[in-house]
């Protein structure tokens, strides 16, 4: 009998309402409900660890860390694979029963933090029926979208979280939050208001998370610097490293070098060519394909390996499933999986499968693309942007970033770019650049047009470089010549955008569509409070922007 499933956290759920047979995504009924049923229980773990907090009883840090990647594990495309959320779901069981115990005696305890899951994995899919995002009928509908929303951008900071402690960097405060925050899901006392003001709340939350892991990255593998990457093939075996992990692709450059084997970043991988101590390495030779959407199609047959550090996943086609090799929080059923053992991990399969496979016969004409524009980069220019945008010789900046997708009508932000006046800057980041990042965009002020921020775990640069222009000119940051033009498809995006509006940040225009998950009253208090706006065309959105005189303090 086919399961039913309840899913609408991503931008391309079905219909714009909700994913209820198959996820979009790739996701079976089967995942779908073991997530719900993982969230559940890290709700549980919520309250029972603000709990330990508000006694001054400090969690432990496996207890911190398993609940990141836990969360990470339910964001769209990363796990799969149901054995994992068994087992994610049983430790959480465990943990949430130690901070039951240390937390001591508790009055007025939840119903839902009683909760202890079965041991199957057929009796805990029954048991998802009953905790699942529509379980409640009578949920205030404004409730539970807050509380959704809430949920979707922890799922967002997870990400962030988990690649920051992969570098030994955590915040105990970031930490602490994802208790309150779950804790908070639970509290049926909770008003609209205070939900409201709760996710404006993580929105700080986030940017400190986003700021950890800036210098994480930073510390560990240099500022990025304007670099160049080839974005044709060469010839020879070849490993393809997608997702967002830079430790894993470091590692793996270790473990390579001198083998005869060329190291490509695909996706969202494709700012490591920025940072000194990963460029180094001579044989990171450049970037393969397009977006994560499109890795069916550019993967298919590929003779040369395909190494998954974390989302974006998606179903793998038979004519690579077997070299394509997942590690970290990533999973697919029946795929090669490398685990960390003792601190370490050992390519030897995936490096032995390349050299196998043989790579591409011959080279392709070279052609190059400019990356690695992050704060420190930017921002050693900021004279020189203040005084052409004083001078008049930069009129605007245009923030054109975010998700690529699958959805028609994200030709939009292609659009978009193509029509930006040549007097004006495209900062970007995160994979929907892979729209338009390969065109040619020219010079304004001796600056390239287009300058590529890094990925969506870089948004904290795009941030950092608003923040300085808005002190360089004595104005508020919504008083600048600039304007965000942003496009979502999962819950990092989520978490930006809170993240954003929390820094008071208004006239974000957002697309393609809005999120399922926000009701019409959220959404109008959203559009009261910060005019956040739907795109409409590129035409008429341009024509909006640039009819407004921007503002630059003398």
């Amino acid at each position: 009998m086919d399961q039913a499933m309840f899913c609408y956290q991503c931008e391309q759920t079905l219909g714009s309402k909700g994913c209820v047979k198959v996820g979009v995504c790739g996701k079976d009924a089967t995942v779908a409900n073991l997530q719900d049923v993982l969230i559940h229980l890290l709700k549980g773990i919520g309250f029972y660890g603000q709990k330990n907090i508000e006694k001054g009883v400090k969690i432990r840090s496996k207890i911190n860390k398993f609940v990141v990647d836990a969360m990470f594990s339910t964001l769209t495309n990363v796990n799969f694979d149901p054995d994992r959320f068994v087992e994610y779901i049983k430790l959480a069981d465990a943990m949430k029963e130690e901070l039951k115990t240390s937390a001591g005696e508790i009055e007025n305890v939840p119903k839902a933090a009683t909760y202890r899951p079965p041991n199957t994995l057929e009796e805990m899919l029954e048991d998802a029926k009953q905790v699942g995002v529509m379980a409640d009928e009578n949920l205030d509908m404004d409730i539970r979208s807050l509380r959704e929303l809430l949920i979707y951008a922890f799922k967002g900071m997870a990400a962030y979280a988990h690649h920051a402690y992969v570098l030994g960097k955590f915040d105990d405060e970031v930490n602490n939050f994802f208790y309150k925050g779950l804790a908070a899901t639970l509290d049926d006392s909770l008003t609209v208001e205070n939900l409201f003001h709760l996710n404006m709340e993580f929105g700080q939350t986030n940017l400190k998370c986003m700021a950890l892991l800036d210098a994480a990255n930073t510390s560990t593998y240099g500022n990025p610097e304007p670099t160049e990457v080839l974005i044709t093939k060469k010839k020879g075996p070849f490993i393809i490293v997608s997702g967002h992990d830079l430790k894993d692709l470091k590692n793996l450059l270790e473990q390579t070098e001198g083998k005869g084997i060329n190291i490509y970043t695909h996706c969202e991988m494709l700012p490591a060519h920025g940072y000194p101590e990963l460029k180094k390495y001579k044989h990171l030779v450049g970037n393969f394909g397009g977006a994560w959407q499109k890795q069916q199609n550019e993967f298919d047959g590929i003779p040369g390996c395909i190494l998954m550090t974390t989302n974006c996943l998606q179903k793998p086609r038979e004519s690579y499933k077997d070299r394509l090799f997942t590690t970290s929080i990533v999973g697919w059923p029946d795929t090669p999986h490398i685990d960390e053992v003792n601190g370490k991990k050992d390519f030897t399969p995936i490096i032995e499968k390349a050299l196998a496979l043989g790579g591409f016969t011959e080279d392709e004409p070279e052609k190059k693309i400019l990356v690695g524009f992050g704060h420190n980069a930017v921002l050693s220019h900021a004279d020189t942007i203040v005084e052409a945008v004083k001078s008049g010789a930069i009129k605007h900046f245009f923030l054109i970033g975010g998700c690529d997708g699958a959805r028609p009508g994200r030709n939009y932000y292609t659009e978009f770019a193509e029509k930006t006046p040549q007097d004006t800057i495209i900062l970007t980041l995160a994979c929907g650049k892979f729209r338009f990042n390969k065109l040619d965009f020219g010079t304004v002020a001796g600056l390239p047009r287009l300058l590529d921020v890094g990925q969506c775990n870089d948004s904290y640069s795009a941030i950092q470089i608003a923040l300085a222009l808005s002190k360089a000119f004595d104005c508020d940051v919504n008083e600048l010549p600039l304007s965000m033009i942003l496009s979502w498809y999962e819950q990092k995006a989520v978490g930006i955008l809170l993240t954003l509006l929390s820094l008071g940040i208004k006239n974000i225009r957002l697309g393609p569509t809005l999120p399922a998950f926000v009701t019409p009253n959220v959404l109008q208090v959203l559009v009261d409070k910060f005019n956040i706006s739907p795109i409409s065309t590129p035409e008429d959105d341009l024509n909006a922007i640039l009819g407004i005189e921007p503002l630059v303090k003398k």
